[in-house]
């Protein structure tokens, strides 16, 4: 299990293979909420609003990490991780009919890290080189690509922790 060691928390995961460019990971069923939007910051102040109270139980809800995007025909959806100490029948419901409770399913899932800004250049580059690495290693990508953000727009870019990741068909190699 990885620690983290940020103000916020972060969804366990078990690296089971590593190599100089990106890493596997497991990752157990996850609570999430999420919405689909056409402008970033309007999803972004969405989920924001549903965390900080705006909500049917008016209930504050600590931020996670990390925030993730994916594009799915010309759609972005934005997520963020609810608190572990959540059961899904517990999960404020969202007062906004944008939002929506999910899970992301438990899988492996292929991971490069860089820092700098979350740009779409950015993250593009580092999705192409992770895709090219999984095609070379023989990994079976399954879906779209993930960009994950984990710190806020005041940390400096030097600083900065991203991600870009695909689920994976994953076996064990001997």
């Amino acid at each position: 299990m990885v620690q983290n060691l940020m103000a916020y928390s972060e969804s366990p995961y078990k690296i089971v293979y590593q190599t100089d460019t990106y890493e596997i990971r497991y990752y157990e069923e996850r609570l999430i909420i999420e919405t689909q939007y056409s402008n970033q910051n309007n999803g972004f102040r969405k989920l924001f609003k549903y965390i900080s109270g705006y909500n049917k139980q008016s209930q504050k809800i600590e931020m996670t990490t990390p925030v993730n995007v994916t594009e799915i025909e010309n759609q972005f959806v934005m997520q963020f991780y609810l608190p572990r100490k959540f059961q899904k029948n517990e999960i404020p419901l969202p007062s906004d009919k944008s939002l929506k409770i999910s899970t992301i399913e438990p899988g492996y899932f292929a991971v490069i890290r860089y820092t700098g800004f979350a740009s779409d250049k950015n993250f593009h580059k580092h999705r192409e080189i992770l895709k090219k690495k999984l095609n070379l290693d023989n990994i079976r990508v399954l879906g779209a690509a993930i960009k994950a953000t984990y710190d806020g727009p005041f940390t400096l870019p030097n600083l900065r922790r991203n991600e870009a990741i695909f689920l994976v068909d994953w076996k064990e190699r001997l």
